[in-house]
Formats: structure tokens, sequence, C-alpha cells
């Protein structure tokens, strides 16, 4: 079994469906049951196995009630995060900043505590952590969701240090510009000319589905074949502040 947070939309329903393809019964976790559903319906229509449960990540109690119901999990995928605002450091909300560290961080922490216990059942659990290139780099106005991604990217690695000789593989997957449907929008509150802004000129960014191949494809490697990090960008960004656009 395969459990996906985030699963509603973007990366972590692409993934859902990916996993469900490659033969595993998915459990989607996210806030919105309509999204959720219709995720659901679409991988149980293509002839796979899925159920759904709403669940904030950074809810711990309610993390914790969900890990009760859950006897066995081979596979944790923690995508769920987010962006809010661009802000300069000097200007931005602290609030802000916390809610990012929360579902980037803790939610993560909290359901990899949950779930691990269920997963030593098995010779090859994986936990796959969704991080992105801001966690290995900064940027002007993107203090607080760098700084998020690199508590994310430093959990997932500590995690691997702390379960060296366990049969878990830790695996880091940071995508670059991706264009999903919600992402930017949320980050810039609902402002579409901001959040289109982002991919503007920008030829063939990465889609949902490229990243949820790349993770279906380190979560079906052979048990003794760990991808610590992979970072996935398009072709058209070559670094964090360098990116290729067609005016």
């Amino acid at each position: 079994m395969a459990v996906i947070s985030g699963a509603s939309s973007g990366i972590g329903a692409a993934t859902a469906k990916g996993l469900a393809a490659a033969g595993y019964d998915v459990v989607l976790l996210a806030r919105r049951e309509d999204r959720l559903k219709g995720v659901r319906d679409e991988i149980v229509d293509a002839g796979g196995q899925a159920t759904y449960v709403v669940l904030d990540v950074t809810d711990n109690e309610a993390v914790q009630a969900f890990a009760s119901t859950v006897e066995r999990c081979d596979v944790l995928v923690n995508n769920a995060g987010g962006a809010i605002g661009a802000d300069p450091v000097l200007q931005a909300d602290p609030g802000d900043w916390r809610k990012m560290y929360e579902v980037n961080v803790i939610g993560p922490l909290q359901l990899t505590q949950a779930l691990a216990p269920r997963m030593r059942h098995t010779d090859d659990a994986v936990i796959v952590v969704l991080t992105s290139t801001a966690g290995h780099g900064v940027y002007e106005g993107g203090g607080g969701y760098t700084s998020a991604k690199h508590g994310e990217h430093a959990l997932t690695g500590t995690l691997r240090l702390e379960l060296s000789g366990e049969p878990f593989r830790i695996i880091e997957i940071a995508p670059g510009m991706v264009a999903t449907e919600e992402f930017s929008l949320n980050r810039f509150g609902g402002d579409q000319a901001k959040a289109d802004a982002v991919y503007a000129g920008v030829p063939d960014p990465l889609s949902a589905e490229d990243v949820a191949d790349t993770v279906v494809w380190a979560i079906t490697r052979p048990k003794h074949v760990n991808v610590d990090l992979l970072v996935l960008r398009p072709r058209a960004q070559a670094a964090q502040h360098k990116v290729h656009r067609i005016k």
C-alpha cells in the first residue's frame, strides 16, 4: 500500500495515479474531499485500487488518528506543501513563514513519525519526500519558502542517516519549475496574472506528470538501490536564477 499526501491535485494526484498504475493500492490524503473523490474515481475507473482520507497533515491529532487505522504501509510519499507570498525578508509576514514551515516541514515529520512503525513489516519500506530546488538554493522574494524547503531537505537527510541499517529507502525528489494548476496561484493569493507571469515565455516547464513519473521510477528501483537525491528541472531552467524565456 502507498500513502500519498497532498494527493488532491498536481504532483500528488499524478503520483497517486502513477503508483496505482504500477500496481499499488493507494491511499490519498488531502484537505479537499471533492478533489480527492475525483482523483479516486479516476484511478478506480482506470482499474486501480484507491481510497481517500480527508486530512490536514499539520494536525497531529488527525494524523495519529489516521495512522491508527493503517495496519501496513509499504510506501509513503510526503508531497503536501506549498509557498505563500514572495515578499522580501524585511517586509515578509512571519505568519506566512510559520504556515510554510508547518506544511512543508512539520507535516512530513508528523506523517512520517506516525506511519514509519507501520512500515517495518517489509524489507523494502520507501519514504519519499518531495522537496524543491528551493531547498538547495535561495532567491530574492523566496526567503520563507526556501527556508522551509531547506528544512525539509535537512529532515530527509537526517532521517536517512538515522534509519541506516534498517530496511528503509529514503528518497528526496527536488523539482524545479513545475507548471501545475494551483502552486503559483496559491502563492500569489489567487492573482492569476502574477501566477501566469512565473511561467511566461518558458518553453515546456515540467508538468505534474513529469515529476510523478520520476517519483514512481525511484520507488520501483530494486530494493538495494536508493535514490538519495534527484534534482529535476525543465531544460529551460539551467539554475534557480537562470531560466530561458522566449520573448
